[in-house]
């Protein structure tokens, strides 16, 4: 029975991407070339409704345990077997099922500051022309009626950022020595030294993985303008008058569609004080939580004008 030895379980728009792709270039390591096959996710089959988008990304979860297994197949003898899926430290009960099946597994969690992390998720989905919100704030505001409704994870700007809430039922489940807790910045700042700790937390050898490949950043944000407001209702579905159209159809047109909505970009999104003072007190008693479940300080993520706008390049 092939059945991961790690999992990649957190968090989105944290550099789990580049982690994933630096762990693969490992001799010692196999990790599927399906990227969040988010098995743990479910009981069973995904939901079929759901937020802008949400349909086509639930048609790609490998939800049964064959078809997971399948994915690790192609490894050679005695590699460990990993994969990436960073919703997994924020939806709870997949922490029950990871315990019920693969008891053993290690974890691995990156996390961001949690501001600008629901930053770069607001971009991510603006650039993809998913998100109907033109503004961060207004975005987040809307993340309860958004959750009632049913959208999936990954519109959960400020719930996914809520780490302490998280990390603490985890650790209920797991063992501490079988989770390691690293942030965004290291990976960023200090490739090979944080490499080498996945790689010595993992029993594997140290040196071999010495940088870490670009990831897909959102370097700039896609104008809202008469244009794109077209586009991205087309990209979201095109209403009752998209619905006429049957869904192979649709899915083929958003390459097109995209190409149109970057054809030109406007200036560098960045955090602003004034957006940072607004959500950090939707954070403030997580971090603490954090603090207090962790034993490491997160006081660096409290501030407001650590991000202070800068001149676009």
């Amino acid at each position: 029975m092939a059945l991961p030895d790690f999992l990649i379980a957190g968090v989105p728009k944290a550099g789990t991407t580049a982690l994933h792709a630096a762990l693969v270039g490992h001799p010692e390591l196999f990790l599927p070339a399906v990227k969040e096959p988010k098995f743990f996710l479910s009981d069973g089959p995904p939901p079929a409704h759901g937020g802008p988008g949400d349909v086509q990304t639930y048609q790609e979860h490998v939800w049964r345990q064959s078809d997971y297994e399948a994915l690790f197949t192609p490894a050679p003898a005695g590699a460990l077997l990993g994969e990436a899926t960073p919703f997994y430290l924020h939806d709870l009960a997949s922490h029950e099922r990871i315990k019920a099946l693969v008891p053993s597994a290690k974890l691995i969690l990156l996390l961001r500051d949690p501001v600008d992390r629901a930053h770069s998720n607001w971009t991510h989905l603006w650039n993809a022309g998913l998100e109907p919100e033109a503004d961060f704030l207004t975005a987040c505001r809307a993340e309860p009626e958004r959750v009632a409704a049913g959208w999936a994870a990954f519109w959960h700007y400020v719930g996914l950022g809520r780490y302490g809430e998280q990390v603490r039922y985890l650790y209920e489940h797991f063992p501490r020595e079988q989770v390691l807790l690293m942030r965004y910045k290291e990976l960023k700042d200090q490739p090979a030294a944080t490499l080498d700790r996945v790689c010595e937390f993992l029993g594997v050898k140290t040196g071999v993985l010495t940088a870490v490949p670009r990831e897909n950043v959102n370097r700039h944000v896609v104008e809202d303008n008469r244009v794109n407001q077209v586009l991205r209702f087309l990209l979201r579905g095109g209403g009752n008058f998209g619905h006429r159209f049957p869904v192979p159809l649709r899915l083929a047109a958003r390459g097109p569609l995209l190409t149109l909505l970057h054809r030109k970009r406007g200036a560098r999104p960045v955090t602003t004080p004034e957006e940072r003072a607004a959500l950090l007190p939707m954070f403030a008693d997580d971090i603490a939580l954090l603090t207090e479940v962790t034993g490491e300080s997160y006081d660096d993520w409290l501030s407001v004008d650590r991000h202070a706008p800068r001149a676009s390049r």
